[in-house]
């Protein structure tokens, strides 16, 4: 059995969704200029606000306030998950492995969500 975490940084979700956006920074670097102010802010607000709301849940007293917080990541997920779709259309990239990633997510995200719930404390 793991250790309960001791900061938000410890929880593989967490990890997991902070790799992703770095990795999207990068993606989106790449994408025509005039999608600066578009698309591609719209990616990484999106994508920026999975981690963002893991560590804000973290501190949260109570797990239906936590588990609200992972709700609100895991919509930002989705969200980011329609960009991906529209971005690839319009040839700006192919988002075929970052859709696996937000799959990886969403479960490690769902999981995190029913442990809280399903917790004593």
């Amino acid at each position: 059995m793991r250790k309960p975490a001791k900061t938000f940084q410890d929880l593989i979700v967490w990890q997991k969704s902070y790799k992703f956006v770095l990795d999207l920074y990068k993606l989106t670097k790449e994408f025509p200029k005039t999608e600066i102010y578009g698309l591609s802010s719209q990616i990484r607000r999106s994508a920026v606000s999975i981690p963002a709301n893991i560590a804000e849940g973290f501190k949260r007293k109570g797990k239906i306030d936590k588990a609200r917080f992972m709700n609100i990541a895991h919509g930002s997920l989705e969200e980011l998950r329609c960009y991906l779709f529209l971005a690839s259309d319009l040839g700006y990239c192919d988002s075929s492995q970052h859709l696996l990633q937000i799959e990886e997510i969403s479960k490690l995200l769902e999981a995190y969500y029913n442990s809280l719930l399903n917790s004593d404390s």
